[in-house]
């Protein structure tokens, strides 16, 4: 007899296949009206289907549950094969991009995926990567397979390939590294390493050290290799982590708080540099940047060490509980996003967001009702914050009065920033567009007041030169070279600053010759980072005051002489 078909289940499966896609397709979300790499599009995006989805998920749990089905089993099977389906997409559209049938989403890159640049882009890959090879290690130790599975086997197969073509042109090391890794624990898991390699060990102890030795060295000199690949901008990252740390170790226990990472990087940055004992490849490779590049010291920065503590334990929880019921798959996602959020930021990015949520949920759901009521419960209270933070047809606008700022209506462009501000204000670049608006206005008090909240939301050295600008045109002097000062403190490797203060100190309210021709030299034989045409006209105005200074210092001398 054939076996009866049970629709009620199948009509199940396909609500939490929905349910999935519609929260994992928020890669795919870009709003044209938003300047590249705006995320408030996707954030929305995100509110709206988490809250619906976690009514759907409760609705859906109680009918698993009535019908005896087992829930975590299906939500399993489903996360994998929509994650697998996604990447094959992801991956296409990268090989479009790069054969240049499809445009990307930088200028300055060929492949980006969906994504703005091709880091986030190849760690998201990396992270499906453990998927597709556990499903293909799976399947093929299967026998007398069925048309699906000989279907996901080949899927399984062919989405690997794709991944691999499309990851070395993304050149993110990071991606590379968490895939290795991912991809030894997977494969050694299915293949019982640890079980064999305990046998060995029992019987061959020194031929295992000399194994371990061996692929140390390995593990040692493609590290090397991988470092001197693009050596700035490791050393950038190491540079990074280096102020974060002393950054976390003024606060370790409480943290800064959500959001205040650049507040925190910034006031750490300035006080090294000030001491003065960097090395020229620090002041090379500085920046000002949005992220720590390292998830776990930016939850330490910002909420304290003990919340990163918990945040490992719960993540290591999931992990064992993935293991226990065999979900290898899921859980070597997990390993290649930890791997990969060590020297990147995949927390910032939504797309990331609601997939480490869904593959820790599919290593731990089971049968057990509390775990899916308990998921519901979390895309509801995130959807809920994220839906309360948005922020999208502001930013809208705020493209609208920087069209209008850019083209030097200020005017225009400030009564569009005072209607944005309320909601905006938490956006460093935003109040630095609004403060340097009001600077060009010359309304230099409300331009330094918005420019001192703008130093708590961003690290750009720019806001302190604006800030010293409207200082030295209202005259005070101490001031605008206490806040220029700053900023060469900040970024040491920037020119500008110290082309301001050369100005500043050749002015007739605040002249000052020994100061100026210090700075002068300094404008005239820094090497700049890139060398340019702003860079040129700043020396040849600093060599025309040295002039003017010097014919000054002989007049002054002259009639002091008289």
């Amino acid at each position: 007899m054939r076996e009866k078909v049970d629709y009620m289940h199948i009509i199940l499966r396909g609500g939490l296949l929905a349910m999935v896609c519609a929260l994992l397709s928020v890669v795919w979300v870009n709003d044209p009206m938003l300047p590249a790499g705006e995320l408030s599009g996707q954030w929305l995006y995100l509110a709206k289907v988490a809250m619906g989805a976690a009514v759907g998920w409760v609705v859906l749990a109680f009918l698993y549950y009535r019908k005896g089905y087992d829930m975590g089993a299906d939500f399993y099977q489903v996360v994998i094969w929509s994650f697998i389906v996604l990447a094959a997409s992801e991956a296409i559209y990268g090989l479009r991009q790069l054969y240049g049938f499809t445009s990307s989403h930088h200028s300055l890159y060929s492949l980006t995926g969906s994504f703005f640049n091709p880091g986030p882009y190849s760690g998201y890959l990396a992270m499906i990567f453990p998927l597709c090879l556990d499903q293909w290690l799976r399947l093929r130790k299967r026998e007398n397979k069925n048309w699906m599975e000989w279907t996901g086997y080949y899927g399984a197969v062919a989405v690997l390939f794709l991944i691999l073509c499309v990851l070395p042109a993304g050149m993110s090391r990071s991606a590379w590294v968490a895939v290795l890794i991912s991809g030894i624990w997977v494969y050694g898991v299915h293949k019982s390493w640890p079980v064999r390699l305990k046998r060995v060990w029992m019987r061959k102890k020194t031929k295992v050290l000399a194994v371990t030795s061996v692929l140390c060295i390995v593990v040692l000199v493609g590290g090397v290799c991988l470092f001197n690949l693009k050596k700035d901008s490791a050393s950038g990252r190491l540079f990074m982590w280096k102020i974060s740390s002393r950054a976390i170790a003024e606060k370790p226990f409480t943290g800064y708080g959500q959001g205040n990472f650049a507040l925190a990087y910034g006031t750490s940055q300035e006080a090294y540099f000030a001491e003065g004992s960097y090395s020229p490849q620090e002041e090379l490779v500085a920046g000002s940047p949005e992220y720590a590049f390292n998830e776990y010291l930016q939850i330490a920065l910002e909420w304290g060490i003990p919340v990163l503590l918990c945040c490992l334990a719960f993540a290591g929880f999931c992990l064992r509980r993935g293991v226990e019921l065999k979900r290898w798959g899921p859980c070597g996602s997990v390993i290649s996003l930890l791997v990969f959020a060590f020297s990147s930021y995949p927390m910032q990015l939504p797309a990331f967001v609601i997939a480490f949520l869904i593959l820790l949920m599919a290593c731990i759901a089971g049968r057990f009702l509390a775990w899916q009521l308990a998921f519901a419960c979390v895309l509801g209270f995130s959807g809920y914050h994220w839906w309360q933070a948005d922020v999208h047809q502001e930013c809208k606008d705020w493209a609208n009065c920087r069209m209008l700022y850019q083209a030097g209506a200020y005017q225009s462009a400030k009564e569009g920033y005072e209607r944005l501000y309320p909601k905006l204000k938490g956006r460093g670049a935003f109040l630095f567009e609004y403060g340097h608006c009001l600077h060009k206005l010359k309304e230099a008090d409300a331009s330094i007041l918005l420019l001192k909240e703008a130093s708590t939301r961003s690290c750009d050295p720019m806001i302190l030169n604006i800030i010293g600008k409207n200082f030295q045109e209202k005259g005070e002097y101490a001031q605008a070279e206490k806040w220029l000062l700053r900023s060469t403190h900040l970024l040491p490797g920037r020119i500008y600053p110290y082309y301001l203060l050369a100005k500043l100190y050749a002015s007739p309210g605040y002249l000052q010759p020994d100061k100026f021709h210090e700075m002068a030299d300094l404008v005239l034989t820094k090497e700049p980072k890139v060398q340019s045409t702003a860079v040129r006209e700043m020396r040849d105005e600093i060599r025309k005051l040295v002039i003017d200074v010097s014919n000054e210092k002989i007049v002054n001398s002259r009639n002091v002489n008289d």
